[in-house]
């Protein structure tokens, strides 16, 4: 239903699929791949214009410049002696665990089996560090300072996905999350943030960056993940840690000759998205409750919003329908009503029941509860028709 399984295939539906997206006048569900080359170099070079940006200054060579300043920026925000920027948030994160095993001498770190450094890094800390995992819960949701404080065995780091993004973008309250790094420090742990969405945080604990980034010995945190940046990511910690990290990214081949292209965009984005991220987080519950809503008034006979009440400004919306079903749905609204309600859905579980990750950001604040329920009731219809269809 998405335009066949070769490569050729999967390319027209891709195409079809990213015309669709862009060309909707409305927009719940945000997303980068829709954008145009053309476009984003036009907003780079409107932040390059800008004097605070330094654009009149030199290109960076290795990490110098812009960079520096970006770096400079991300260690005052979360309150840490200092930063260093990354080509990616995996390599980030390796080097973070390879020089915690170093320097604690234990090569385990616990962690969640649904993190990304399980499921989203191709167990590189296992085939490329030679790191080793214990898992402190394998419940959908954030380890408990009880179950930290009961592994059976050593480990060096405690690695905290924050928020744990394949369980539903869940975090715990704050103080459960204080409880949880004191149950680390009493097995003499160090603790390490998996901030990639570290951003939008704050609203839910009702604290600031730096007094969220203080519990933790490193923090990571990405800039294309609600920043609206291009690449790139940023490790935060003690001096000399991030010292430390700065000899392991060459190593690992991550000193690039140029970057500024994500810097400057990552600059922008701390500028005009984070102040932004509150007001998203606010909105994506009251997304998420007409969401609900409209699908129990639709008498869909089983659906979920996961968690009700949304933790940042992403959350998962389940439906009893194949994932193609829903795909090619989605589709037919964009091209024929150009409003956008979801983007790509999969079946992580049982055949037939798919899972979409929403998230709400700038597009999605102009929806109303009756615009959200009106595009809901627009979309399974296009869902029951192809339903029929198909027999």
């Amino acid at each position: 239903m998405d335009g066949g399984t070769d490569g050729d295939g999967k390319q027209a539906a891709r195409a079809r699929r990213i015309a669709a997206w862009h060309g909707s006048e409305r927009t719940l569900a945000h997303g980068p791949a829709e954008g145009r080359i053309a476009d984003r170099l036009a907003a780079l070079a409107l932040t390059a214009d800008d004097p605070s940006y330094g654009g009149d200054g030199w290109v960076d060579v290795y990490g110098d410049g812009v960079v520096e300043e970006l770096e400079r920026r991300v260690a005052a925000l979360l309150g840490m002696e200092a930063a260093a920027f990354f080509p990616t948030g995996t390599m980030a994160q390796q080097i973070a665990l390879r020089c915690w095993a170093g320097r604690t001498g234990v090569p385990v770190v616990a962690v969640h089996p649904l993190a990304h450094l399980e499921v989203h890094e191709r167990d590189a800390y296992l085939t490329v560090s030679g790191l080793r995992a214990v898992r402190p819960t394998s419940e959908p949701r954030p380890p408990t300072a009880e179950e930290v404080r009961d592994l059976d065995e050593p480990f060096g780091t405690l690695a905290l996905e924050l928020p744990l993004r394949d369980a539903g973008f869940v975090l715990p309250s704050w103080e459960e999350l204080v409880a949880v790094v004191e149950a680390a420090r009493e097995r003499d742990a160090v603790v390490h943030f998996d901030g990639a969405r570290l951003w939008e945080c704050t609203a839910h604990f009702g604290r600031e960056l730096p007094e969220i980034a203080a519990l933790a010995d490193s923090v990571y945190v990405s800039f294309y993940k609600s920043l609206d940046g291009i690449s790139g990511a940023a490790l935060a910690g003690p001096e000399s840690l991030v010292a430390e990290a700065r000899a392991w990214r060459h190593r690992y081949g991550g000193q690039l000759f140029q970057q500024w292209p994500a810097a400057l965009a990552a600059l922008a984005g701390l500028d005009r998205e984070l102040p932004r991220l509150p007001s998203y987080v606010a909105h994506a519950r009251v997304v998420a409750e007409a969401l609900r809503k409209a699908f129990t008034a639709a008498g869909v006979g089983w659906s979920r919003v996961h968690p009700e009440v949304p933790h940042t400004h992403q959350f998962q919306v389940w439906l009893p329908y194949p994932a193609a079903v829903l795909d090619e749905a989605g589709v037919r609204l964009a091209e024929e009503t150009r409003t956008t309600l979801f983007r790509r859905w999969q079946e992580p579980g049982p055949p037939g029941l798919a899972m979409t990750e929403v998230t709400v950001a700038s597009p999605a604040l102009e929806w109303t509860v009756e615009d959200v329920t009106a595009a809901v009731d627009a979309f399974l219809a296009r869902v029951r028709e192809l339903m029929r269809r198909d027999g």
